[in-house]
C-alpha cells in the first residue's frame, strides 16, 4: 500500500485538503499535518470542525512535534502534497526552513528525490512569488496550483475541485475516476 504525507498550511482552499484526503481512504496508508494557521481557515472556510478532517487520515502528526516519524529520510513514503500551500510554507520549503514538522517533511521528501506537490494557493503572483517557485521546482518539487481546465465541461464546485484532485493523485499513480479526461475533440 502506497504511503502519502498530506500537509495543510493556512492557505485558502482547505476543502482540497478534505478532498484529497477522502480520495485516498482506503487506498493509501495517510500521515497529516495540519498547521496552526490551516486549523483558523478550516473554521473560516467550512462548517467542518477539525476533527472532521483528522478522522479521515491514517494517522494524525503535530506540526510542532519535529521528532516524529517524517522527520527521518529512513521513513518511506511515496511523497508529499502540501494542499493547499501557502507563500509561507512555499517560502520555508524553498530555503530549507524547517521550523516546523509540516516543513521538515517537506525537506526530507526533497532530500530523498521523492515526490513533492506543492498546491499553491495565492493570487496575483509577484516576482518573489514566482522566484520561490522556480527554487523549489529545481530542487525538485512540483507545482500544482488549483487551475481549473474546463475541457470536461464542470457544472459544479465539486467538479473542479475533483479535477485538481485527479491530477495530484496521476501525479502519485493513483487510480480514479474524478473527472472526465480529454480525448480529443469531438464533433469538430
Amino acid at each position: 500500500m502506497k504511503r502519502i504525507v498530506v500537509g495543510v498550511s493556512g492557505a485558502s482552499g482547505v476543502i482540497y485538503a478534505f478532498r484529497i484526503l477522502d480520495a485516498l481512504s482506503g487506498q493509501v496508508e495517510s500521515h497529516l499535518i495540519i498547521s496552526n494557521a490551516s486549523r483558523t481557515t478550516v473554521a473560516l472556510e467550512t462548517d467542518f470542525d477539525i476533527k472532521e478532517l483528522e478522522n479521515k487520515a491514517t494517522y494524525v502528526h503535530e506540526t510542532a512535534n519535529l521528532a516524529a516519524p517524517l522527520s527521518s529520510g529512513s521513513f518511506l513514503t511515496d511523497g508529499m502534497v502540501i494542499i493547499p500551500c501557502s507563500i509561507k510554507s512555499l517560502s520555508a520549503i524553498a530555503n530549507s526552513y524547517n521550523e516546523n514538522l509540516l516543513i521538515r517533511a517537506a525537506d526530507v521528501t526533497l532530500k530523498e528525490r521523492r515526490k513533492l506537490v506543492l498546491v499553491v494557493r495565492e493570487t496575483p503572483l509577484h516576482t518573489g512569488h514566482l522566484k520561490l517557485m522556480v527554487k523549489v521546482s529545481e530542487i525538485g518539487a512540483i507545482i500544482l496550483p488549483p487551475v481549473p481546465a474546463f475541457y470536461h465541461k464542470p457544472r459544479t464546485i465539486d467538479d473542479v475541485i475533483n479535477q485538481t484532485i485527479g491530477k495530484i493523485l496521476d501525479l502519485f499513480g493513483i487510480t480514479h475516476n474524478l473527472f472526465k479526461r480529454w480525448e480529443g475533440p469531438i464533433g469538430l
